[in-house]
């Protein structure tokens, strides 16, 4: 009864509240009802403006506040996405019009706050693109690559901002290497010296009378020192380079006719040449394995190596940072992979054939069905019988075939020299128990695997072989044995094999043999009846059992992405001495002439009772010649540069000849076929890209210039050869290698 009293007032209460809300809703029905067909004509700002008006005449309806509250979030949630589009477009000017609405429709939102954020954050950070375009313009590179990395750090997919920063980098990178490969203008000059024990400081007099050259000293330069020598028809670039070294000095390049000459002690060399800070990023090296190189080889004393980012600073002279990038460039290589497409076959036969007649192996006599003792001294009841049991006779008449056939075929990629694992099968419990003196009994459990294990270890090779170390175990459980305190212990099968194999790409390969064959006959019967040739099945059963297995195993690798050699493994790489490392080769050219043909007579030299002579010949007027660099052996489809040098102060245009045969030019904008325009500014350098057909054997080749600059010649190596040798010999196989390559 109480219970029935308290839920008749709630119930009263319940139909009142509805009664009022269905008045209440029939009041207010043409303003909802009017200002939902506004909202969904997309136009929210008027249906929210007639909300606003029905609720300033009734400010306490529910059910207008209801309406207004959830058309506002109709309208936020529509016109939000159209922000984002427009956004993610770059159409500000559409996002600052959703904004407008936004404001009008809930300023107090936090998606319309959100959308404001993002839109001032997108004003702060034009103004920082527009201060590092003006910075760039005015070539305040630094100033304009701090606001560049500002704005990355906020914004780091701006590719306005990134091509941006890209082009600082170029610049800079440019200009690092005018700065390393800053050269005299008069380098090309042919030159011929001649001084007998003459003192250095007359030696420079007269080279920068001849060549125009100015020579600054150092304070600890001895002038008085005696020189010998004799060149002939020599650049002056080569001549200062043997002077310099033959009087252990070092020189530092001022500007394109000023050189600074000082002793080539390791303290001057430290305090006069100027070093260069480059980051190297690898992407596949080890930085401990590269610091390592660059120690080895560039010997480089300011190295530092960021594990975390896999990074290198290196602080040295631009020759050996040269020599240092190079060496990056052959080390920062990605990983050979493979796909090796392994199908593993368990092939297995079953036969058992069992024929004859089961007898009983006793005859009883006593009481059927009693097992109390009988006491032999009284009389035997009569109750005795002979019985055996039932039933008397089994005739077995049993024949099974059997095949299985276990197939496994994953699929797994490699990498290079890197171990990859199979295993098909379980793992069996194996409990072991230790007792321990005033402690007590402790048990363990370990796992022993069962079933299919298979290895491989891929090592993938330059001529896309494959090389395979394969190891494959099957075992299976044989029986159970009991331990002690009642542990227990497998029995286990094993068949193994390990190969190393070396297939082609595509190649499959099979290894089989790994049979196991059980054949077993077993006889029971009656003694000597069931042996009996014929009639032996009658007094006696037979069982014959056959069991083969045998495993199979393919191999199937394909190469997913093999090691691309870069251009410096296939041709020399001048690295200096192992004094100065990354110096220029003492090599000198042959055949160097002045362009005009006036070539320098050597001065007659003093008698010999003087002791000492000067020399110098040269044209000044000569203009320097234009001369091609290159590598000397390239390989079948290998690309490579060739630079066509100018260092004349007028600009230079000329036809790049090529052996179509042997060479394929790819050089943007240029020709077809053989030959293609080039234009070198004046001092300046132009590259052109080039690549060996793909299938060539030995052979030797030539690039050349029509406007009659020395010819490069290029030996195409063959890979196959041992020794790499050009099926002819080369006549100038002796010649120094490219200033590239310097």
């Amino acid at each position: 009864m109480t219970m029935t009293s308290l839920h008749k007032p709630s119930m009263l209460n319940l139909v009142l509240s509805l009664s009022v809300a269905l008045l209440l809703g029939a009041c207010a029905s043409p303003a909802v009802d009017q200002a939902r067909q506004l909202g969904k004509q997309g136009q929210h700002e008027a249906a929210l403006t007639t909300l606003r008006h029905a609720l300033t005449e009734s400010p306490n309806d529910r059910r207008l506040q209801l309406a207004y509250a959830t058309l506002q979030e109709e309208a936020v949630n529509e016109l939000v996405p159209k922000a984002s589009v427009a956004r993610s477009a770059g159409k500000l000017d559409e996002v600052r019009a959703v904004l407008s609405r936004l404001d009008s429709i809930a300023p107090q939102h936090p998606r319309t706050a959100s959308i404001r954020q993002d839109l001032e954050r997108i004003k702060r950070l034009e103004r920082l693109l527009d201060d590092a375009r003006q910075a760039f313009s005015e070539r305040a590179y630094e100033r304009a690559e701090a606001a560049l990395r500002s704005l990355l750090a906020e914004d780091a997919g701006n590719r306005r901002a990134r091509d941006l920063l890209d082009n600082i980098e170029a610049l800079r990178a440019q200009q690092t290497r005018q700065q390393s490969t800053l050269s005299l203008a008069a380098s090309q000059q042919p030159v011929t010296l001649e001084f007998r024990e003459a003192p250095l400081k007359n030696v420079f007099e007269a080279l920068s009378r001849a060549a125009n050259i100015n020579f600054v000293f150092d304070k600890d330069v001895r002038g008085e020192s005696k020189v010998t020598l004799f060149l002939r028809n020599t650049s002056v670039e080569e001549a200062m380079r043997v002077i310099f070294s033959t009087q252990q000095l070092g020189s530092k390049l001022l500007n394109d006719n000023t050189v600074l000459v000082f002793p080539g002690t390791q303290q001057k060399q430290r305090e006069l040449l100027d070093t260069v800070t480059r980051s190297f990023y690898l992407t596949n090296a080890d930085t401990k394995q590269a610091q390592t190189l660059i120690r080895t080889v560039a010997k480089t004393r300011d190295i530092y190596a960021d594990e975390r980012l896999n990074m290198l600073v290196v602080r040295d002279t631009p020759e050996v940072m040269r020599l240092i990038e190079r060496l990056i460039q052959s080390l920062d290589l990605p990983d050979p992979e493979v796909m090796l497409e392994l199908e593993v076959m368990e092939v297995s036969t079953k036969t058992l054939d069992q024929v004859g007649i089961n007898w009983p192996e006793a005859v009883n006599y006593g009481v059927p069905g009693s097992t109390a003792p009988i006491a032999l001294s009284s009389p035997l009841p009569d109750s005795l019988r002979y019985y055996v049991p039932n039933p008397l006779a089994i005739v077995n008449l049993k024949s099974t075939r059997g095949a299985t056939n276990l197939l496994a075929n994953p699929k797994i990629r490699a990498r290079n020299r890197e171990k990859a694992k199979v295993l098909l099968g379980e793992k069996l419990p194996i409990f072991t128990t230790t007792s321990t003196a005033n402690v007590g009994v402790s048990a363990s459990v370990t796992y022993l695997d069962v079933g299919l294990k298979l290895e491989v270890e891929p090592q993938i090779l330059l001529d896309n072989d494959v090389a395979i170390k394969v190891a494959l175990e099957v075992s299976s459980i044989t029986d159970k044995v009991l331990g002690p305190q009642g542990s227990i212990a497998y029995q286990v099968g094993t068949r193994q094999a390990s190969t190393t194999l070396r297939l082609r790409d595509g190649e499959t390969q099979i290894l089989a043999g790994l049979i196991n064959d059980n054949e077993s006959r077993s006889s029971a019967g009656i003694p000597g009846l069931h042996n009996m040739p014929i009639a032996g099945r009658l007094f006696g059963s037979t069982t014959d059992s056959k069991e083969k297995t045998e495993v199979i195993l393919l191999v199937t690798p394909h190469i997913v992405r093999n090691l691309v050699q870069p251009a410096s493994a296939v041709s020399l790489m001048p690295s200096g001495t192992e004094a100065q490392p990354g110096a220029a080769s003492l090599l000198l050219r042959k055949g160097v002439t002045a362009r005009s043909g006036a070539q320098g007579t050597a001065a007659s030299l003093p008698s010999a009772a003087a002791g000492r002579g000067a020399g110098v010949t040269g044209s000044t007027a000569a203009a320097p010649a234009v001369n091609l660099s290159g590598p000397e052996e390239v390989l079948p489809g290998a690309s490579f540069q060739v630079s066509v040098r100018n260092p004349t102060n007028q600009p230079f245009s000329a036809v790049l000849l090529i052996d179509s045969g042997v060479l394929e030019m790819d050089m943007p904008g240029g020709g077809q076929g053989s030959s293609t325009s080039i234009s070198v500014p004046p001092n300046g350098i132009q590259t052109v890209t080039m690549r060996v057909k793909p299938g060539l054997r030995s052979a030797e080749t030539m690039v050349t210039l029509d406007g009659g600059a020395e010819p490069l010649r290029l030996r195409v190596r063959d890979p196959s050869s041992p020794d790499g040798a050009p099926s002819q010999e080369n006549p100038d196989a002796d010649e120094p290698a490219s200033d590239l390559n310097r």
